[in-house]
């Protein structure tokens, strides 16, 4: 993992001293793991680890999607219509764009999340695991956020899933080592 976390930032490092915008991401080496759920403070460095569960990346992403024995979650949250928006003002969602044939599970990846929610990630995993708690999941969203540690940690921990995958740069390195993200819609 740490050599694949090098590798990515010597790839940014020589793309940005070419003149393009990066984003760039920590090492994490010095995060510690929380014993609970992160519960603010989402987009911000990540560990480099999650208790029971295996740390992958973008190499190693690619390889898992090619394989095509796993499910891929994406948790990256929806963005929330303003509540005061004026009426004849045209709300439209933002479009979420995410590694093909992945499930977008939205906002299940907060702190602390509603009995709704809960119910919502729960009936989605199990639709789309066929029930098989040993199916290997693959969770991510974007680069340094918490949104994918938590909903990683909440599989094991809560739901009883053992074969969880966390995908820590999610999106952002699918894109920047050259692969196709599609237009998604959330799981209903």
């Amino acid at each position: 993992m740490r050599a694949a976390r090098w590798s990515r930032l010597i790839r940014i490092t020589a793309f940005a001293a070419a003149g393009f915008s990066v984003i760039t991401t920590s090492l994490a080496a010095d995060i510690p793991e929380p014993a609970t759920y992160r519960m603010d403070d989402y987009r911000a460095p990540v560990p480099a680890t999650l208790k029971g569960a295996r740390v992958i990346s973008g190499e190693e992403a690619r390889q898992i999607w090619l394989d095509g024995k796993s499910i891929f979650v994406d948790v990256m949250p929806r963005v929330p219509k303003p509540p005061n928006l004026p009426p004849e003002i045209i709300w439209r969602d933002k479009v979420r764009e995410n590694i093909p044939g992945s499930a977008w599970l939205p906002d299940v990846g907060y702190g602390l999340i509603s009995a709704q929610t809960d119910a919502y990630f729960r009936r989605n995993l199990s639709r789309l695991t066929g029930g098989d708690l040993a199916k290997l999941v693959v969770f991510y969203c974007i680069a340094d956020c918490w949104m994918s540690w938590n909903a990683a940690k909440r599989a094991l921990e809560e739901y009883g899933y053992r074969n969880v995958i966390w995908f820590p740069d999610g999106t952002e390195a699918w894109a920047f080592d050259g692969h196709e993200l599609k237009p998604a819609q959330p799981e209903p």
